[in-house]
C-alpha cells in the first residue's frame, strides 16, 4: 500500500530532477516500515517465544563525505508482540553508505550500508508487568535506493538486517529469559537535504 502510493507519486513527477552529489550536504530522513524479529526464549526457558511481525518508525541524519560515501545516524523504534508480551525496541545506528551515483537514470541512487547498533529494549510481559532487558551492541547491513523527485527531496526504500547477541531478561535480579534482537526490516520514507 505504501509502496504503491510512493510509485504513484513518482510517476507524477516531471523528469527534470537529478541526484547531484551529496558531498557536504546534510539530509534528514523520516521512515515507516515493517520488522520481522527473531523468536526469543520464553520466560524461564519453558519454550520458544514466537514473535509477530511489527511496525518500524524512525528517522535520522545523512551527511555526504564525498560523491559516493555518506555517514549516517539513524534512530528507529520497533514495536512487536509475542506470545508472552509486547516488545518496544529502540535501535540507534551509526554507519556509512556507499552510494552509486552514475546510474543511467540520474534521479535513481542505489546504496549499500553497514554499521554499529546500540539496542535498548522494553518488555511488557503478559504476566507480572515489565522485565529488565539488557542493552546490547550489534551490527547491521543495509541496501536501498533513493529516488530524487527534486534536488533536495528524495523518496527512499531500504532493507536492513541487524545481527546482535542475546540480551538477558531479568525479573527482580534473576535471569528469566533471553531476548534476541536480530531482525530484518524494510522501510519507506522521505529524505530532505538542507543544502
Amino acid at each position: 500500500m505504501i509502496l504503491a502510493g510512493l510509485l504513484a507519486l513518482v510517476s507524477l513527477v516531471p523528469g527534470t530532477a537529478m541526484a547531484d552529489s551529496i558531498k557536504g550536504r546534510l539530509g534528514v530522513t523520516g521512515k515507516v516500515g515493517f520488522i520481522i524479529p527473531a523468536d526469543n526464549e520464553a520466560e524461564y526457558g519453558f519454550r520458544d517465544n514466537n514473535t509477530d511481525a511489527g511496525l518500524v518508525l524512525g528517522g535520522g541524519l545523512l551527511y555526504g563525505i564525498d560523491d559516493h560515501f555518506a555517514a549516517e545516524l539513524d534512530v528507529s523504534n520497533y514495536y512487536f508482540d509475542s506470545e508472552t508480551g509486547d516488545f518496544d525496541v529502540t535501535n540507534v545506528s551509526f554507519g556509512g553508505q556507499y552510494r552509486i551515483t552514475n546510474m543511467h537514470d540520474r534521479r535513481l541512487v542505489p546504496y549499500v550500508g553497514a554499521g554499529l547498533d546500540v539496542i535498548s529494549t522494553d518488555y511488557d510481559a503478559n504476566f507480572g508487568g515489565n522485565r529488565h532487558v539488557d542493552t546490547t551492541l550489534g551490527v547491521h547491513v543495509s541496501g536501498g535506493v533513493d529516488y530524487f523527485i527534486e534536488k533536495q527531496v528524495a523518496l527512499s526504500a531500504e532493507a536492513k538486517l541487524v545481527l546482535a547477541p542475546d540480551a538477558d531478561i531479568t525479573e527482580d535480579g534473576y535471569h528469566s529469559g533471553s531476548f534476541d534482537p536480530t531482525n530484518f526490516s524494510t522501510a519507506f520514507g522521505v529524505r530532505f537535504f538542507f543544502n
